[in-house]
């Protein structure tokens, strides 16, 4: 269940990350090149930290999860031994029954 809450959430963010990425101009516009008025609430540079930091932190919230991840993550290795030991002491009976008769 913790697995698949940690999965759907760094879905989510990879998303968010895609979006905030594509956002981003490769040269420093990007969504603050359309800010042509200094007067604006949040200026130029303002814009461009604070897309940086969505970056920053989405890149931070994947890469914690996706470790997390790993610890949550359901082992069957119990299953699949009690499954070779069933099938091991099978093959000996039938096996053993085989040579007594």
């Amino acid at each position: 269940m913790v697995y698949t809450f940690i999965t759907i959430v760094v879905v989510i963010a990879s998303i968010l990350l895609i979006g905030v990425v594509l956002i981003q101009n490769s040269k420093g516009g990007g969504l603050a090149s359309s800010f042509q008025s200094q007067n604006q609430i949040m200026g130029v540079k303002k814009t461009t930290e604070t897309i940086e930091k969505a970056t920053w932190i989405l890149v931070s919230v994947v890469v914690v999860l996706s470790i997390a991840s790993a610890a949550f993550y359901p082992r069957q290795q119990e299953n699949y031994d009690s499954q070779l030991r069933d099938m091991y002491q099978n093959e000996a009976t039938t096996t053993t029954e085989g040579l007594q008769e």
